[in-house]
């Protein structure tokens, strides 16, 4: 504990004895409340509501006091979490190395206080000026009635999340200059989402670059997650890692995700693999494109159908009768609405139309079984083996072998099928080229690790598909997204249905030339209408 306070035991918890702080002789800690500081004494009566005007001003001004000081332990005390807030504080000035600090509050909104942070990191006698803002929020304690800061990582600084810590010392790893397949350098600036990419690919790449490492002042996250940069002392020497993408594709990318809420997007050259483009347009920062695990919809019906046709059930010109519903072990399915029943449809028009009675009747065909997808995945699509490499963290698929309602659930696309735009858009890479090349971000011939196989599509089941996918691109569910787009072209729509959520998830995947792309939009309609629009925009900048 910081310098002045004593700890007493009264009545079986803490008393803590606050010398020369002017917030009162002691404050009684509660376990449940996390601190005792505030405005109210031991022998007060107990409040209930929210905290007043004069409640607010005064819990933030001694919290916010005591940490201008450096007294954590006292600051602590004025929230909600003392022990968590201990630790996050102390940090603060011994870690993180932040000196000379000093805090404004600004004009309280209701219980919530802004403030802004000026202060000095200093190290090995380099400093460097800091400045930040962020805000705390008061609240009536649980048991004891006090106001109390309520306790989130983010009032120390605001993109801290729970179990960060900041930390201020030379960088685990050495910067790095990211740039695309031709050279042009790949910043967070120019292209916002490639953020967390850029960071995982200094985390990993960073000591095998060519590059010395900085002196920053940084977040250390309690996850596996590169730790995030936040000021620098001493800039480092870059080292140059060359990436697989393209900074045009990338742009497009990025410009196309911000039209669409919770929307990603990967884009790679069927004919390599190589990944021309990643981007999300999400408040989390997360990589939904690469990590993302969602039911894809009805884009799985290029797997389902490459399935039906390998084990001869049908053939792309074969019957597949689109009926109005169809019923498999009790659960009965239907079509989008609007859809017209065609019982002389083939395979073709049932696939460029998205008819899902069609294809939960086919699955129940000699010799299809309940394994049947998931080894069509596994052996001819590569997914599902937690084996991808692709230089960064990513998942490759989920089709796990299912009985009763899911076996008919997942050959649409629902069920328990995963996938993310990264998958999709390698299962429409190994549908037109029949061979499955594993997507990859960073070239293996860097840290020597191997790239995962898988046997690929007969030829003329990748012949079919291809030919499939063309249709839907001009004449079924995906010729308004695809409309304009010239050169040799194909798509399939999507949509999946999320419980809870009243508008389905938008999937799209489609290829132009030698380029494949996969987009999602959460809950955002048809495939069409979000990520349609998505993988065109990208489609029409790569192809």
């Amino acid at each position: 504990m910081g310098k002045g306070v004593k700890v007493a035991v009264v009545g079986g918890v803490f008393a803590v004895m606050i010398g020369g702080a002017g917030y009162g002789a002691y404050n009684i800690v509660s376990a449940l409340d996390g601190g005792g500081g505030g405005s109210a004494g031991a022998a007060e009566t107990r409040r209930s509501g929210p905290p007043d005007k004069e409640e607010v001003r005064e819990t933030a001004d001694a919290f916010l006091g005591a940490w201008e000081k450096g007294q954590a332990a006292e600051a602590a005390s004025y929230t909600n979490n003392a022990a968590d807030a201990g630790v996050l504080l102390t940090a603060y000035g011994e870690e993180a190395r932040i000196a000379r600090v000093d805090i404004t509050p600004g004009v309280p909104r209701g219980a919530t206080v802004p403030f802004t942070v000026k202060a000095t990191v200093s190290l090995d006698g380099v400093s460097e000026p800091l400045r930040y803002t962020s805000a705390l929020t008061v609240v009536r304690g649980q048991t004891t009635g006090r106001a109390l800061v309520d306790w989130e990582p983010s009032v120390v600084h605001p993109d801290l999340r729970d179990g960060d810590t900041l930390v201020t010392g030379e960088s685990a790893q050495p910067p790095i200059e990211a740039v695309d397949r031709d050279g042009t350098v790949l910043t967070r600036e120019k292209y916002p989402s490639l953020g967390p990419v850029l960071d995982t690919l200094r985390e990993k790449y960073g000591d095998k670059a060519g590059g010395s490492p900085a002196v920053e002042l940084s977040i250390r996250h309690a996850t596996d997650e590169a730790d995030t940069p936040l000021l620098t002392l001493a800039e480092g020497e870059p080292g140059k890692l060359r990436t697989t993408l393209s900074a045009e594709v990338q742009a497009a990318a990025e410009k196309a995700v911000q039209a669409y809420p919770e929307s990603s997007v990967v884009a790679l050259k069927p004919s390599t693999g190589e990944v021309l483009a990643v981007a999300n347009n999400r408040d989390d920062g997360f990589n939904a494109a690469f990590q993302g695990q969602v039911a894809p919809g009805s884009t799985m019906k290029i797997i389902t159908a490459a399935m039906l046709i390998d084990n001869g059930v049908t053939s792309m010109n074969g019957p597949a009768p689109c009926t109005d519903t169809a019923t498999w072990q009790s659960q009965t399915f239907e079509n989008l609405t609007g859809m017209e029943p065609n019982e002389g449809a083939t395979l073709a028009n049932s696939f460029l139309r998205s008819c899902n009675t069609a294809f939960i009747k086919l699955i129940d065909e000699k010799p299809v079984d309940d394994a049947s997808l998931t080894r069509e995945a596994q052996e001819r699509f590569g997914l599902g083996r937690d084996d991808w490499k692709t230089g960064i963290a990513s998942f490759d698929g989920s089709v796990p072998a299912s009985g009763g309602p899911d076996r008919a659930a997942n050959a649409i696309g629902q069920g328990q099928v995963q996938m993310n735009p990264l998958n999709m858009a390698s299962v429409t890479a190994t549908a037109v080229t029949g061979a499955f090349r594993q997507p990859y971000l960073v070239s293996p011939e860097l840290d020597g690790r191997q790239l995962a196989q898988a046997k690929g599509l007969p030829s003329e089941t990748s012949a079919q598909l291809k030919e499939m996918m063309r249709l839907t691109a001009t004449q079924g569910t995906a010729q308004q997204a695809m409309s304009g787009l010239g050169g040799d072209i194909g798509a399939k729509t999507g949509s999946a249905e999320v419980d809870g959520n009243a508008t389905s998830d938008s999937w799209f995947t489609g290829f132009r030339n030698d380029v494949a792309a996969a987009a999602m939009a959460q809950q955002g309609g048809h495939g069409g209408d979000a990520a349609g629009p998505i993988v065109a925009a990208v489609l029409r900048a790569g192809g």
